[in-house]
């Protein structure tokens, strides 16, 4: 038996909601259903926006999955119905989703990924704001620590993303009209994450998303071009550590750059840890993993010098670490594992991430 060809990922991506992503997707599934391809809607989340609504006419819909969840009933994509379906191409709306506890999947891109390894090609939507590794941007832009995360490497196996863009003004235009939310929603938005200054910035980094995307496409990174650059990250307990993980995972990703994320422990593992710490870091590497950064527990009582060692030994050219408490006080600075890395990497480029607080409105 032949084996079964993959299905083709494309994303539709824009900076806000109301832009338009899920009516250029339907429009796109008609287009398709006219073109004789057998395509069903997986998941549509119509949000109450007439025009999407009547978009979606004369498509066939696969009957959501009911979920039940302490007392109340939630319905999710029903994944299994739609490969038993089976059709040549599916809808899915809101990619970044998070499924009601209790569904196969934590997340509706894992579904998508099912669908695609059955060889379904996929439609989908998502905000720039869901990418992993810009969420530490837009809580600087909005101050709103977006939740959903899609990981980086997801989107960049996509096989097409189509940026979806509308001016601020005409966005801001739709939602007093109430063409985005229902009236009294659409006011709490116009003073939280709908003004217009956040609007704008958030629109500039889908663009330079948008530019990144059709580089990475058409360069095609070559492996010479990755052995000229090699990134590493320091994992602590610090809570700051994701947010170094993912500004190494960005840059990385820019510059066509191997990750790895690494953690120094004496014993060679994290059973010498307090219960706490060894829990944070757990979560710092999946985290790390999650991204397909290359997870390392490196054995040593010297932190600074097992991360330089490493960093040679595997050709490394930047390490990123997290400021390090008492930066104001030189004795506490000087003792920092973070003043001796510096010390001993003349080689390399260190990177201290700095935390920043969101731009005040």
């Amino acid at each position: 038996m032949a084996e079964q060809e993959r299905g083709k990922l494309k994303i539709f991506m824009g900076y806000a909601a109301g832009v338009g992503k899920t009516y250029k997707m339907l429009e796109e599934a008609h287009e398709l259903k006219a073109a004789g391809v057998d395509i069903v809607v997986g998941y549509f989340e119509p949000h109450g926006r007439q025009d999407t609504i009547a978009k979606s006419a004369g498509l066939e819909f696969v009957p959501r999955k009911r979920i039940d969840y302490r007392g109340s009933v939630f319905e999710e994509m029903d994944t299994d119905a739609i490969l038993a379906r089976h059709p040549q191409a599916c809808v899915v709306d809101e990619f970044p989703h998070t499924n009601i506890p209790g569904s196969p999947r934590a997340k509706r891109w894992e579904d998508v990924h099912v669908l695609l390894e059955a060889g379904i090609d996929v439609l989908t939507t998502m905000n720039i704001q869901h990418l992993e590794s810009l969420n530490d941007q837009v809580w600087n832009i909005s101050g709103v620590r977006v939740r959903e995360t899609v990981p980086d490497w997801v989107v960049q196996q996509a096989d097409d993303v189509v940026m979806v863009d509308l001016t601020p003004r005409a966005l801001l235009h739709r939602l007093k009209r109430g063409v985005v939310y229902e009236r009294g929603k659409a006011e709490q938005a116009l003073q939280k994450f709908f003004r217009e200054s956040t609007l704008v910035a958030l629109r500039e980094l889908a663009l330079r998303q948008a530019a990144h995307e059709v580089e990475h496409r058409i360069s095609n990174v070559t492996v010479q071009t990755r052995k000229h650059h090699r990134i590493l990250v320091l994992v602590t307990a610090n809570p700051k550590t994701a947010m170094a993980i993912r500004r190494a995972k960005r840059v990385g990703d820019f510059l066509g750059a191997e990750c790895f994320a690494v953690t120094v422990q004496p014993s060679g593992d994290l059973t010498g840890l307090p219960e706490p710490d060894r829990e944070a870091v757990e979560r710092h590497l999946n985290f790390a993993r999650n991204l397909h950064l290359e997870t390392r527990i490196l054995e040593g009582d010297d932190v600074a010098s097992a991360v330089v060692d490493f960093g040679r030994r595997n050709q490394v050219t930047q390490i990123f670490v997290i400021r390090p408490r008492g930066w104001s006080s030189l004795p506490a600075f000087a003792r920092d594992p973070v003043q001796k890395i510096i010390g001993l990497a003349k080689d390399m480029q260190i990177v201290i991430v700095s935390d920043r607080e969101p731009i005040a409105h």
